[in-house]
């Protein structure tokens, strides 16, 4: 019990935050079948509007891992919630409020329909894959996100240009002439550090280097 009640303070809204956040939008600003994009911790985060101040979204919570208190789960998501849901990989389609969706942050309306090459579908068609679409899915962060959902519910197509942003960084950064030197200088370092100078523990090194070299 005191458990729970811990949880409860550290990841659950207070009801005075929840007040005075809904007064902060306009509603009139959103028609159904409009996409929603908010910044949230270090990424951007979707959600499809279902019209009468509610918002379909895929979002990472960890505290069903801990709770089957549905009062307390369909409360505003906070990031303490996000991010562990985000580790433990626990998420679900779910609807809240406008302003439990933003979490106080700046509403950008159908962004996306300047980014992706394809047109969107009409709204009700796209309102409609979104509700379909509700309850516990398999999370990824970087292979099924709140984008994949978005993306698949307004273009029909489940790509994610936050994860091609992200894996192109890696890429760089991973498959770099400078970090073949120094896998190559590291292996070679310790094996000298290890007394352990062989055939054996020499070519795997080379190896890696060689293929981040090619790769690069």
């Amino acid at each position: 019990m005191f458990l729970f009640q811990l949880l409860s303070f550290f990841l659950v809204a207070s009801k005075d935050e929840e007040k005075e956040e809904d007064s902060k939008y306009d509603l009139s600003l959103y028609k159904r079948g409009d996409l929603l994009e908010v910044p949230r911790t270090l990424f951007t985060h979707f959600g499809i509007y279902l019209g009468d101040d509610r918002v379909a979204h895929l979002i990472p919570d960890i505290l069903p891992v801990f709770s089957n208190n549905k009062s307390a789960i369909s409360k505003m998501v906070t990031n303490n919630r996000l991010v562990l849901g985000v580790v433990a990989k626990v998420a679900s389609v779910r609807v809240d409020s406008v302003a439990d969706f933003a979490y106080g942050s700046q509403i950008l309306v159908n962004h996306m329909d300047e980014v992706c090459s394809e047109p969107p579908l009409d709204g009700e068609e796209v309102a409609r894959r979104a509700e379909k679409l509700l309850g516990s899915v398999d999370y990824s962060l970087l292979w099924y996100n709140c984008e994949h959902y978005v993306m698949y519910c307004r273009y029909g197509m489940s790509i994610s240009y936050q994860t091609y942003q992200f894996c192109t960084a890696v890429r760089k950064i991973v498959c770099s002439r400078m970090n073949s030197y120094l896998t190559a200088l590291c292996g070679v370092g310790l094996s000298l550090y290890l007394g352990c100078m062989t055939p054996l523990t020499v070519l795997p090194t080379l190896l890696v280097s060689f293929t981040i070299w090619m790769a690069a």
